[in-house]
């Protein structure tokens, strides 16, 4: 491996620990790539680095936001007005501006007289019930509405910071173990072993794919 190709692979190596492990320091993340400090100071000088790291970030970034509106919708379909709130804005459904009309009770029979029979729907009807047996259960935390309203702030808030529960940090870590997993295929890579890797094995499993698939990639262009 050339020392451009071996830069190009522990650049990529650099920027899939960042993503998974946005805690990491630069001097960490040297230490992980057993490269020089210095080394991570000019990556992050070079603009064509910096942006390549965004783009991987963003492609990360889109793949969470249909997880982090099911974690709303869960929240929503359990009661929390505010998590229903975003939902609802998000997909556009809200309307905040409400326009209230009063109507007599002249004017309520009125249209009462205008509505087509076939329109209605017997209270006591199967389709009716069916409807009714679908609704989940009261929640009792409604009883409280102040004090549920803080909680579901807290959450909806915790959220928006990014801070996941314990599953769903499971979850996300499986499906990046996945996605490595269907690239690995692509190029005939033999999947990391079942146990836990250590962080050696990985960055030279890491390399070993990114050059695959440079390979690949070259071999299609030419």
């Amino acid at each position: 491996m050339s020392n451009i190709e071996l830069k190009k692979a522990n650049q990529m190596a650099a920027i899939d620990l960042l993503i998974h492990n946005p805690e990491l320091t630069k001097r960490e993340l040297a230490k992980e790539l057993k490269v020089t400090p210095q080394t991570i100071h000019g990556w992050f000088a070079d603009d064509r680095f910096v942006d390549m790291y965004y783009k991987q970030y963003m492609v990360s970034f889109n793949a969470k936001l249909p997880m982090v509106l099911n974690s709303m919708i869960r929240e929503a379909v359990e009661g929390n007005v505010q998590a229903g709130r975003l939902v609802l804005e998000h997909s556009g459904k809200l309307v905040k501006n409400i326009n209230v009309t009063v109507d007599s009770p002249f004017e309520k029979f009125l249209k009462a007289e205008q509505i087509d029979e076939s329109e209605i729907i017997d209270a006591e009807s199967e389709e009716v019930s069916n409807m009714i047996e679908t609704l989940p259960e009261r929640n009792k935390e409604n009883d409280k509405p102040r004090k549920r309203e803080i909680e579901e702030r807290k959450v909806v808030n915790q959220i928006k910071k990014g801070k996941k529960s314990y599953r769903e940090k499971r979850r996300e870590d499986r499906a990046a173990r996945y996605a490595l997993l269907q690239r690995a295929k692509k190029v005939g890579l033999d999947p990391l072993p079942s146990r836990r890797p250590t962080n050696s094995e990985r960055r030279k499993w890491l390399e070993k794919l990114q050059e695959l698939e440079s390979k690949k990639s070259q071999t299609r262009q030419d």
